[in-house]
């Protein structure tokens, strides 16, 4: 019985190439790109160029722009090829062109109506279709007459949603839930300091796991973090959390025979995961709170809210966060009406 176009075999080659997009961003030049991907390709048995009306090496050019020029994370690119496969196999489906120019924004249009049908959130639908609009503006580079099917397409509405925090008293329970006895030892003080870090710096996962020795300055007091598009900035560190970083580095050391010099270890003493980070924070949070979600970001929204509630100028919070723009810190200016009518009495004359 012959498959569906599209469908089925576009499908095939869309989970394929996303599985390797993790190996391919690790590859630094665009042959070592091109051998990955005309193999998978190969091992599908489909011809890749009628299919997709795309070429293999117009593809790993744009993955590796994504890569050295844009400096976007491993993550990212693989959410990135994994909308555009996404779309062109949705456009063999429904059409016959089998060139670039062929695509209009009737296509992508076609496109939305097909994820929100499949019940895909107007978020991540705006994801989509960001990442189809930023290879159709890097192939323009090449093909200065071609149209961007995107142009025309306006971003779904998002209800606005406050992020999920952990009270303030809620924080000061990490140390009492994790050295619930006596006993101390490494995992101990390790999850101790996964969450006082998160929470005291506002960091993201992906930049503590990152996180070396050589990083942690602990004499004058700052922390060295990359952060996405690699990054740097420097986060304060206060006296409490020197002194937590100094305790935990006693029972590292006391590791024989590491190999690594990342400051976390996972439980086999190698690179801590994200996976387990998430576990962990997810393991202690259950025990101080009742919000439903239980992140490693939950802490770094707490981080960035305690602070604009306490009076932080905004554009430091966005240093300490490492947002490139305004607009994304100012989710965190939301305040409780309680805290309204505070601030309201005293500021204003007649408040009382």
């Amino acid at each position: 019985m012959r498959e569906e176009p599209g469908r089925s075999a576009a499908g095939r080659v869309s989970r394929q190439l996303c599985r390797d997009t993790k190996r391919i961003v690790r590859l630094e030049d665009s042959d070592a790109f091109r051998r990955l991907a005309h193999r998978t390709i190969n091992n599908v048995g489909i011809e890749f160029v009628t299919l997709y009306m795309m070429s293999i090496e117009d593809l790993d050019k744009y993955l590796l722009y994504l890569k050295t020029e844009k400096r976007y994370s491993g993550h990212t690119i693989t959410a990135y090829n994994k909308d555009i496969h996404q779309f062109f196999s949705f456009l063999s489906s429904i059409t016959e062109h089998q060139v670039l120019s062929g695509v209009s924004h009737h296509h992508v249009r076609s496109w939305i109506v097909d994820l929100a049908k499949e019940s895909i959130s107007n978020r991540s639908i705006n994801r989509k279709v960001t990442s189809v609009r930023s290879y159709f503006k890097f192939m323009q580079k090449s093909m200065p007459d071609l149209k961007n099917p995107c142009d025309r397409i306006q971003s779904l509405k998002i209800p606005k949603r406050l992020p999920s925090i952990v009270r303030e008293s809620e924080v000061l329970q990490f140390y009492d839930c994790i050295f619930n006895d006596e006993a101390e030892d490494y995992f101990k003080w390790r999850d101790y300091l996964i969450l006082e870090l998160l929470y005291n710096t506002g960091i993201r996962r992906s930049e503590l796991i990152q996180l070396t020795i050589r990083d942690v300055n602990l004499i004058s007091g700052w922390m060295k973090v990359f952060g996405k598009g690699k990054k740097e900035r420097l986060i304060p560190l206060n006296s409490s959390l020197i002194e937590n970083i100094q305790r935990y580095l006693e029972w590292r050391n006391k590791i024989e025979n590491l190999s690594v010099s990342y400051l976390f270890l996972s439980d086999s003493y190698k690179q801590l995961y994200p996976k387990a980070v998430y576990n962990i924070v997810k393991k202690y949070l259950s025990l101080i709170t009742t919000i439903d979600k239980k992140s490693p970001h939950v802490l770094r929204h707490s981080f960035a809210t305690h602070l604009t509630n306490r009076g932080a100028e905004l554009n430091a919070v966005k240093e300490l966060l490492g947002h490139s723009s305004l607009a994304a810190t100012q989710v965190y200016t939301h305040n409780s009406i309680d805290q309204l009518k505070s601030i309201y009495k005293k500021a204003h004359p007649k408040g009382e």
